[in-house]
Parts: structure tokens; C-alpha cells; sequence
């Protein structure tokens, strides 16, 4: 080969590893399916937070809609807890499913993310509270301690307290009757965790 030759070889090389290493990456960013994405906190107890109650809210009984933390989700009953904002288009696409999951008896908590309290107000009020209680996020430090990628994402807390299941994105009526459901009905029947062993 020519000094030219290599010299082009040399420049042509890591132009082509780029543009491979790009490609393998954009495949695998565009593969697989993002609601399942993994989080570390599966089987572990929910973030010990407390989050204040979004001002204004009201339940259907017509008493102020209390704030939550991890006391709250370990009551004994099985929680969905969902992360929404009034801002996030695809959560105004999935509240009909929520509203309908309510309706049905499945005991939902709301996690507000970053939003302005009046705008999430109207947001519940025009579209229906599905929520036993509304946690305000306002900071996004709630979001971060519960691992969340983005809005929205549901999750589902055993009655214990321990986040049982994670879906990554908007719920779909699909995703409801297939994924959430089940999933809801392993956190019901799920034994408690074993005791860790004395040391």
C-alpha cells in the first residue's frame, strides 16, 4: 500500500468505527420494549419519603386529598402508585384508564411531578381525581428516589410497602388488562419477605 493509500486507511478507520459503534447503539436504543426497563428498587421497600398533599384537592367525600409517604403504602393494602404532571400529554392519554382502575377499586396514589399546583388542579379537576391521595413532587427529588426515567410511570407497591412492579411510560388499555392487572393480583397473593437471618 502507498504512503497515500495508508494514510488514508489511518484517517477512514475511526470515521467507520464511529459510524458502527453509532449504529449498534441506535439499534439497540430502538429495540426492545422501554415499558419494561429495569429498576433496582423491585422487592425493596418504597423510598422513605414524605410528600406534601397538592393544596386544594379534595376526595369524593369532599375532605382535603392528604399528601403520602412510605407509611402510607404499607397499610396492608396493595397501592398503583402513578407519577403524572398536568404538562405530560402522553399522562392525559392513560387518565381515563386510571379513572376506570379507580372505578374497579384499585387503591391509586398520585406522585405530581414538577408541575404548578394550579395546573395540576385543573388537570384533576377537568379529567376526574382518580387518586386516594396526590404526593407533591415539586423539586423532582421524590422522581429520582423512586427511579423514574420520566412521566409517565406507574408502580406497583405490595401492602407491606415494597415496590412489587415497574411500568416505564403511558399505560395503554392493552397494557392495563395484560401487564397491570396481573401484576396487581401477584402483589395481592404475594407472601411477605422472609425475615433476613440473625447475625
Amino acid at each position: 500500500m502507498s504512503g497515500s493509500g495508508l494514510r488514508r486507511a489511518l484517517i477512514a478507520a475511526p470515521v467507520i468505527a464511529f459510524a458502527l459503534l453509532a449504529a449498534l447503539l441506535y439499534g439497540r436504543l430502538h429495540s426492545g420494549d422501554p415499558s419494561t426497563l429495569p429498576s433496582a428498587l423491585i422487592g425493596r421497600p418504597a423510598p422513605e419519603l414524605t410528600l406534601p398533599a397538592l393544596d386544594g384537592l379534595t376526595t369524593d367525600a369532599g375532605v382535603a386529598s392528604p399528601g403520602f409517604g412510605r407509611a402510607d403504602l404499607a397499610g396492608g393494602e396493595v397501592s398503583v402508585v402513578n407519577v403524572f404532571a398536568s404538562w405530560c400529554g402522553p399522562c392525559r392519554q392513560e387518565h381515563p384508564l386510571l379513572v376506570a382502575l379507580k372505578d374497579e377499586g384499585v387503591r391509586l396514589i398520585g406522585l405530581n411531578y414538577k408541575d404548578k399546583p394550579d395546573n395540576a388542579l385543573r388537570f384533576l379537576r377537568g379529567l376526574g381525581n382518580p387518586y386516594a391521595r396526590v404526593g407533591v413532587d415539586a423539586s423532582g427529588r421524590a422522581a429520582i428516589e423512586w427511579g423514574v426515567y420520566g412521566v409517565p410511570e406507574t408502580f406497583v407497591v405490595t401492602g407491606d410497602g415494597r415496590i412489587a412492579f415497574k411500568y416505564v411510560g403511558p399505560l395503554t388499555a392493552e397494557a392495563v388488562e395484560k401487564t397491570l392487572k396481573p401484576e396487581i393480583e401477584k402483589a395481592r397473593t404475594a407472601p411477605p419477605p422472609k425475615p433476613a437471618p440473625a447475625s
